[in-house]
């Protein structure tokens, strides 16, 4: 994974164990104070968010604990697509350009141009330089791209 995106899952983690796990202790203690717990909506709602929040700090720490970080500069010069590239491709079709960074799985977010190095567009792109054109299958069928072009600085 990406640096940005280790210290991203770092501070989530941080935050569950300091903000939201003492919050929703706090929450069960409280809920506990109002007698019945079998029809305490208060009290079975802050033990379902416990569990999230504990299920959560559990992953977390298992991803980070055996993050291998790598810095994408370490690939400048380079016009071949690898992890960490940000690129820009074109859809042969629509002349519609986008922008993506191939990231791990875990700092993946679409909607903010960061692809998995596991979806269907990163696989097809990964060892592909400048100019080539690649062919993915889609949802809506297999879609021609183009790389633009291909950077490692930040």
């Amino acid at each position: 994974m990406t640096k940005p995106g280790y210290e991203t899952l770092v501070a989530e983690l941080k935050k569950l164990k300091t903000e939201s796990r003492p919050n929703v202790i706090e929450a069960i203690a409280v809920a506990r104070e109002h007698g019945d717990l079998s029809e305490n909506a208060e009290y079975h709602a802050a033990r379902e968010q416990q569990s999230f929040i504990e299920g959560r700090i559990k992953e977390l720490e298992a991803v980070t604990s055996r993050a291998q970080i790598i810095n994408p500069a370490d690939f400048a010069g380079s016009d071949a697509v690898k992890f960490g590239a940000k690129i820009v491709i074109v859809d042969e079709d629509t002349d519609a350009e986008a922008k993506y960074q191939i990231v791990g799985h875990h700092e993946a977010n679409a909607d903010e141009g960061r692809l998995s190095i596991q979806a269907p567009v990163s696989r097809a792109l990964i060892g592909k330089s400048v100019g080539d054109s690649v062919e993915v299958k889609t949802p809506q069928g297999i879609r021609t791209y183009e790389i633009l072009s291909v950077d490692y600085g930040s």
